[in-house]
């Protein structure tokens, strides 16, 4: 039996998760998922892939903004920006976004935290963008995550990942929204669509790993693992996978015990390798 273990949420692109009982599904994801980022002096935007020390940035989710902390440094409020205010053009992908500025106040906390100027940015409703349709024709609407609403994992998954490394690693290496318990490992490949709880998801394409995965989420210190093992026996074309990109098909709640369907699945490996 297939079912949703852990549900995180990520308030700021490349900051530390948030764990959730349940959760509201929006259009553009988890409520409140990478709604904010970091974006450098020319609004390109700052992962874990550029500064691993964001693994240990704490970011609360509050009635008006956020609130930030981190060892060794005062903590910060940010107010959520109203529409009326500054925007920055912004770059994560190919994709630009006209965010809205989260004020000075952040971007020096932020700049001395990381060491080089850069400003936290915020994607109001009117700034959503658009998913890439080259695996899902009918479209949907991401906030800034790498490329889709959601990212699922499996535990078996890991376990199987874990069996080739001296020392095993998190399941919180690999940023998921929900991480899936049961069933055998990378048959998560093969899904086309799959029903959690109440609400169906397409399964887009399988998740393109990238340093971040060698970060450990507790210390913000980086090796060389899983990435050098995926490298090994999860390589395809040019790339390494783990993981699923979701778009949902409409809105609703996810919780935590909520039963997992395979409502369909698929015969092709979804991305062309040649």
């Amino acid at each position: 039996m297939l079912q949703l273990e852990r549900i995180y949420l990520y308030p700021v692109k490349g900051a530390r998760r948030v764990s959730l009982k349940k959760s509201r599904v929006e259009v553009y994801g988890l409520q409140g998922d990478r709604r904010w980022m970091l974006v450098d002096a020319k609004g390109r935007a700052v992962s874990q892939r550029q500064y691993a020390a964001l693994a240990l940035v704490h970011a609360r989710i509050t009635p008006t903004g956020l609130e930030f902390d981190v060892p060794d440094s005062k903590p910060l409020r940010v107010p959520r920006p109203e529409g009326s205010g500054v925007r920055i053009r912004t770059r994560i992908w190919s994709d630009t976004v006209d965010a809205l500025d989260g004020g000075e106040d952040a971007g020096a906390w932020f700049s001395r935290l990381l060491g080089a100027p850069c400003r936290l940015v915020y994607m109001d409703d009117g700034a959503l963008r658009a998913v890439d349709t080259t695996y899902y024709a009918l479209g949907g609407s991401a906030s800034f995550s790498d490329g889709y609403p959601l990212l699922l994992t499996s535990t078996a998954s890991l376990e199987m990942l874990n069996g080739h490394l001296a020392e095993p690693v998190a399941m919180t290496r690999f940023r998921p929204n929900l991480v899936i318990k049961g069933g055998k490992p990378f048959d998560e490949d093969s899904w086309s669509r799959v029903r959690i709880g109440s609400m169906v998801f397409h399964v887009v394409k399988p998740c393109t790993r990238c340093v971040v995965t060698t970060v450990d989420q507790e210390t913000g210190v980086q090796g060389k693992e899983p990435l050098r093992t995926l490298n090994l026996i999860r390589r395809r074309g040019g790339n390494v996978f783990f993981g699923e990109n979701l778009i949902p098909d409409d809105t609703g709640i996810l919780r935590v015990g909520d039963a997992v369907e395979v409502v369909a699945r698929r015969t092709e490996w979804p991305i062309r390798t040649d």
